[in-house]
């Protein structure tokens, strides 16, 4: 969850304050709270017309709440993750792939299910009350999120789909999507981006069935919630389902990025799990967060039906690793439908080492550049400051 989960900490949002007013296409728009970001060119104006928004099939009508941009809406749909040999595509590939053959149930079939088809558009009890994130809650803004309307959005992480998938009997799944979030655009943020959610239960007995008198240890207990366990659970449980977490996030790391991977936890806190962790990972000397993970808290695991079980939940971004895995300096590039960009991963093998080699000649559209200036500046600023000795642009109108 890195991006996913982050913005669910209070501590953690914007790294500049806005100015008093800022104009986007000549409308004033009042300062915000300091924990928000602006969003320039389009994805901040051109809120559908009418006063009905048609997505996917339905139609949501428009209220006070109704701040999702055409720009916005024409990514719906998209699917990046699901497109074959797209660098996000072959992320999802390996995480799945190790999954599948590193984790397998009593019949021989693999214990995690994957659900890389679900709807973005998502209640916004879904995307916050099922997660326990309070109603004050900074992150439930409208200015962080796009809003259908007051009771639909577009989901701004995949842990929207936690309850749901857990309420339907599953004990052990990966949920994958695209994800919409209000955000400055520059090289590593975008508004729309994609994530994978992992959830494991576990029963008293999987818990329990390796441990020598297991059969004495229980999951829960009426105590009291400290930094390192909830009132629910019992010190045992809580440690065993720790190592387990980080055992699995370790080898998956290990698998994507190599043996001899270093790796440290930091403690932090979300709403929907305790204790919580950060991972990083050092890569080629360097200590880079990779995702967000933690103990699922037993009143969102208990409300789903799933009682008699305690689990643990991670996010990850599928463009984070893949910016790190592939040297891809820039997150805008996941949107290019450039050849010269594409088929670079076009690759006979999955785990195929890529080393991405920025495209030297970059056709580009008059019209779309002058129309998205500001974003296409920072674009060009950033491939010249990544090393590349020349940037050639061809226009078409």
């Amino acid at each position: 969850m890195a991006m996913l989960w982050k913005f669910m900490r209070v501590a953690k949002y914007s790294k500049t304050a806005l100015s008093q007013e800022v104009k986007v296409r000549g409308t004033p728009v009042y300062s915000r709270h300091s924990s928000s970001r602006s969003v320039p060119s389009d994805f901040a104006a051109n809120t559908p017309s009418s006063n009905i928004v048609e997505l996917l099939g339905k139609a949501y009508p428009q209220d006070d709440y109704s701040n999702v941009t055409e720009k916005i809406l024409s990514k719906v749909g998209k699917n990046l993750h699901n497109k074959k040999h797209h660098p996000l595509w072959l992320i999802k590939e390996q995480v799945k792939d190790h999954f599948y053959k590193q984790y397998i149930g009593r019949f021989g079939t693999p214990l995690f299910s994957v659900y890389d088809g679900l709807s973005p558009v998502v209640t916004v009890q879904q995307n916050f009350d099922s997660l326990l994130i309070p109603q004050g809650h900074a992150s439930r803004k409208k200015e962080d999120n796009y809003y259908l309307n007051r009771d639909h959005m577009l989901r701004a992480h995949t842990s929207a789909h936690q309850w749901d998938l857990i309420h339907s009997g599953l004990d052990a799944f990966l949920a994958v999507g695209d994800v919409y979030r209000r955000d400055t655009i520059d090289n590593t943020h975008y508004p729309v981006f994609h994530q994978m959610e992992g959830v494991r239960l576990f029963s008293c007995h999987e818990l329990f069935c390796n441990v020598k008198d297991g059969e004495d240890f229980q999951l829960f207990e009426q105590g009291h919630r400290t930094a390192h366990k909830q009132e629910s659970h019992t010190m045992e449980a809580v440690r065993l389902v720790e190592f387990n977490l980080k055992q699995v996030l370790t080898k998956l790391m290990t698998h994507i990025f190599g043996e001899g991977l270093q790796v440290r936890w930091v403690d932090c806190c979300f709403p929907f799990t305790h204790p919580s962790f950060e991972m990083e990972i050092n890569f080629q000397g360097e200590w880079l967060e990779v995702l967000g993970c933690g103990v699922m808290e037993q009143q969102l695991v208990n409300s789903a039906g799933a009682q008699d079980k305690i689990g643990w939940a991670f996010g990850l971004g599928l463009e984070r690793l893949a910016m790190i895995l592939y040297d891809i300096p820039d997150i805008r590039l996941f949107w290019s439908e450039d050849e010269r960009f594409l088929k670079q991963f076009i690759v006979p093998h999955i785990c195929q080492k890529i080393k991405f080699q920025l495209a030297t000649c970059l056709t580009c559209s008059r019209k779309v550049i002058k129309h998205n200036w500001i974003e296409w500046k920072c674009f060009f600023h950033n491939i010249l400051q990544h090393g590349q000795r020349k940037v050639q642009v061809n226009w078409f109108c």
